[in-house]
C-alpha cells in the first residue's frame, strides 16, 4: 500500500509546485512583453505562437512540455535554460563566477558590477565625454539632447534615425518585414559604429534600448548614461503634442499600458549614471539641470573639437 501511495503524495506536491513554476513562467513572459512595449498581437506575430496559447501562458496554464522539460533539467542538476539555448556551454569560470555572484546582495552586485567594468573595461573608452540619454518616448531626448551638444559643441545622434540610414529603411518598416530580432541587431551595430566614430558627442536612445542587456552594457560602459525621468501623463501629453496620435488608438488602456511600461523598465532606467526630472520643469529648466550633472571631462573641448560636432550637424 505505502509503495503506491508515495508517489502519489510526491506528485500531489509536484502538481503544486508545476502551478507555481508555471505561474512565475507566465509572469516573466507578462513582464518581458511590457518591457518591450510589445502587445500580445505583436508578440504573436513575431514569434509565430497564436495569442490564445500566449495568453494561456500568461496566466499560468503553459504547455506540460514546458514542464517535462523542467523534470529533464532538474534530474541533470541545471538549469532549464541551459537545455534549450543555442550557445555553446559556458566556460567553467564563467559558471562559477555566476555562482559567486549569485550569493551577494542587491548592492553588494552594484558593487561588483562597477568594480569589474573598472578593471576589464577598455582603456580609453572616453565614457565620460559620450553622454546618452535614455528614458520613455516623450522624454525629450531628442529635443534636450539636441541643445545639449550645441552648449557642449559636441556632435549629436540620435540612434534611431542612424538606424534608418544603414537600413535604408524607416523603423516602421523593419519591424513589419524583419521583425524586432533585425531591429535590435541594427541597434548594437548603429551604437558600436557611433562609439569608434565619437569620443564626444550626446546620443538620444531608443526608449526599449535598454531591455537588450548586452547593448545596454555596452551603453553603460562607453558612456555616461542619463535618465530623463518623467510621469506617465506627461510622457503621454508630449507624445500627442508632438501630433503621434497612435497612443489613442488603443483608447483608455494605452495610459495603463504606458504605466505598465514605465513600471516594468524602471529597475533599467535606474542604472544610468544619473537621473534627470523633467516633471514640472520648462525645457531650459531641464537642460540646466542636465547639464548640471554632465561630468566635467565632457566639457572640455578643443578648436579642431567643435569644428568636427559643427560639421556633423
Amino acid at each position: 500500500m505505502s509503495t503506491r501511495t508515495e508517489p502519489l503524495e510526491r506528485r500531489r506536491g509536484a502538481a503544486r509546485a508545476d502551478a507555481a513554476y508555471l505561474k512565475s513562467l507566465g509572469d516573466r513572459v507578462r513582464t518581458a512583453r511590457a518591457r518591450r512595449g510589445m502587445s500580445r498581437r505583436i508578440l504573436s506575430k513575431a514569434s509565430g505562437v497564436s495569442e490564445r496559447y500566449l495568453a494561456q501562458l500568461e496566466r499560468g496554464a503553459g504547455n506540460a512540455s514546458v514542464l517535462v522539460l523542467r523534470q529533464i533539467a532538474e534530474a541533470l542538476s541545471i538549469e532549464v535554460a541551459a537545455l534549450v539555448t543555442d550557445r555553446p556551454e559556458r566556460p567553467i569560470d564563467l559558471t562559477l563566477a555566476i555562482l559567486q555572484l549569485e550569493r551577494l546582495a542587491p548592492a553588494e552586485l552594484a558593487d561588483a558590477r562597477r568594480l569589474i567594468a573598472e578593471r576589464f573595461s577598455p582603456s580609453g573608452t572616453g565614457a565620460e565625454a559620450r553622454i546618452a540619454l535614455i528614458g520613455l518616448r516623450g522624454a525629450g531626448k531628442t529635443t534636450l539632447g539636441r541643445r545639449a551638444a550645441h552648449s557642449l559643441a559636441v556632435p549629436f545622434v540620435e540612434l534611431d534615425r542612424e538606424i534608418e540610414r544603414a537600413s535604408g529603411m524607416e523603423l516602421s518598416e523593419i519591424f513589419a518585414t524583419h521583425g524586432q530580432a533585425m531591429f535590435r541587431r541594427l541597434e548594437r551595430q548603429c551604437l558600436e559604429a557611433i562609439v569608434r566614430r565619437f569620443d564626444r558627442v550626446v546620443i538620444a536612445t531608443g526608449g526599449s534600448l535598454v531591455t537588450e542587456p548586452a547593448t545596454y552594457d555596452l551603453l553603460l560602459s562607453t558612456c555616461f548614461v542619463v535618465w530623463l525621468r518623467a510621469t506617465p501623463e506627461e510622457h503621454m501629453r508630449r507624445v500627442l503634442d508632438q501630433g503621434d496620435l497612435r497612443p489613442m488608438a488603443d483608447g483608455p488602456q494605452a495610459m495603463d499600458d504606458l504605466k505598465a511600461i514605465l513600471e516594468s523598465r524602471t529597475p533599467l532606467y535606474a542604472k544610468a549614471n544619473a537621473i534627470v526630472s523633467t516633471s514640472g520643469k520648462s525645457e531650459a529648466e531641464t537642460l540646466s539641470a542636465l547639464l548640471a550633472r554632465i561630468p566635467i571631462g565632457a566639457t572640455l573641448h578643443s578648436s579642431a573639437q567643435i569644428a568636427q560636432a559643427r560639421s556633423a550637424r
